[in-house]
């Protein structure tokens, strides 16, 4: 049995930091990371079943186009990653009376839309990128057995491609749900390799008054090659959601509209119009799922 102290519940056996019980949850779940974002996506529902914030974390589901669909604010990082990803997977899996593992496991589709800079000057502004891998420079995930999901021969090459100090941690590569993949990929689509990041300062090359470990990261990663896999992106949340997912059973991808091309100078004219035919692509492509 799970203790108490270890899966923590509401009075009302709500999951304490989401504050959601199992009902309230829909199987095909999207993560956004502002809170202010969810309801930009569920403005295009038919209808709203439930709705519900605690700090950072706000959840509505509803119904769009017959579907029923999460949408979840994860807020920033991949130490607020543990805590969706744990306690979602609690919800569906975990007996909350008994305190049990279930029997019979449910695998959530995970969908994370974002915004992000590319790093290559082939992907434009206002376009949209697919995380095929997500690669974590942050280090939350080794506090999990990660060997029969992360792909050593990423990690390997990337730790020789930067001279990565080891000191820092090991990198960790985990792939995106092939099955997701096929529902949402198109011709529009890029795809490549989403570096996640610990923080946003000094873990993404900004200096500010600290001066940080290499300088040069930042550049090594733009010109770093796998099997014709460029790394597309910098952000905070996508490898934590890949590596948990692939533990514990889920399927996950993570989309950006591209605002801002580093290689080119340039930002989206729009980039509010970007998000919104991201999100109008994604759910139509769940709700004929």
């Amino acid at each position: 049995m799970i203790q108490a102290s270890e899966l923590i519940l509401n009075p009302d056996g709500s999951v304490y930091h989401l504050n959601l019980r199992p009902e309230h949850i829909a199987h095909d779940i999207i993560f956004v990371g502002d809170q202010n974002r969810v309801e930009k996506i569920t403005q295009f529902f038919d209808s709203i079943e439930y709705s519900t914030q605690k700090r950072e974390f706000k959840t509505q589901t509803g119904i769009y186009k017959g579907k029923r669909i999460s949408v979840i604010s994860t807020g920033i990082g991949p130490d607020n990653i543990d805590i969706v990803l744990n306690e979602l997977d609690a919800l569906v899996n975990i007996d909350l009376q008994t305190r049990l593992p279930k029997k019979e496991l449910t695998s959530l589709n995970i969908i994370r839309i974002g915004t992000s800079g590319s790093l290559q000057k082939n992907i434009p502004v206002d376009s949209f990128v697919m995380s095929k891998i997500g690669l974590g420079l942050d280090n939350m995930l080794r506090s999990y057995l990660i060997d029969e999901v992360s792909e050593d021969a990423i990690e390997d090459a990337f730790i020789m491609h930067t001279n990565w100090d080891i000191r820092k941690g090991r990198p960790y590569a985990i792939a995106c749900s092939e099955k997701l993949e096929k529902i949402i990929e198109s011709d529009k689509i890029f795809k490549g390799i989403t570096a996640t990041a610990g923080g946003f300062y000094g873990p993404q090359g900004r200096v500010l008054r600290l001066n940080i470990q290499d300088e040069d990261l930042n550049n090594k990663m733009d010109n770093f090659d796998f099997n014709d896999n460029r790394i597309t992106n910098l952000e905070m949340e996508t490898a934590a959601i890949y590596g948990l997912s692939a533990l514990l059973g889920h399927n996950a991808l993570s989309l950006n509209a591209i605002i801002a091309n580093r290689a080119s100078g340039t930002f989206s004219e729009d980039p509010y119009k970007a998000v919104d035919e991201l999100i109008a692509y994604t759910l139509n492509k769940l709700a004929y799922h």
